[in-house]
């Protein structure tokens, strides 16, 4: 009995970082940008006034969910979404994986223009 429980514990520790590295899927409407919270649910979005939409949600890059105040003041290199007013939806803290990934598109005509790889969260240029 002792041996199962050591290695039921053995195999839990060892999973634990292996499920940290899971890619998020991101999807062709994804942005990346700098957010800064300033006053809940006020924000800046590459420096510019922006709001955040009601029920949005804040991922850091453990993928947990923080809340907007908590962050409230630093500045963050985000992935993000935008609902049909313009208002920030889901917002991703970026990993140092994902923040290498590059070429990322920062607007939505860059988006438009260039080509989404879902399967390997990729863009190319045309």
């Amino acid at each position: 009995m002792l041996r199962c429980a050591i290695a039921a514990t053995l195999l839990v520790a060892t999973a634990l970082p292996a499920s940290a590295q899971i890619l998020r899927p991101f999807t062709a409407q994804t942005l990346r940008g700098e957010l800064v919270v300033t006053q809940p649910p006020e924000v800046l979005l590459n420096r510019q006034p922006a709001r955040l939409a009601p029920g949005a949600r804040i991922r850091g890059a453990d993928n947990l969910l923080l809340m907007s105040g908590a962050v409230a003041g630093q500045r963050l290199l985000v992935h993000y979404t935008l609902d049909l007013s313009g208002h920030l939806l889901n917002v991703w803290v970026l990993t140092p994986d994902e923040l290498a990934r590059q070429p990322w598109p920062t607007t939505p005509q860059q988006a438009a223009a260039w080509a989404f790889d879902p399967s390997s969260q990729t863009w190319s240029k045309p």
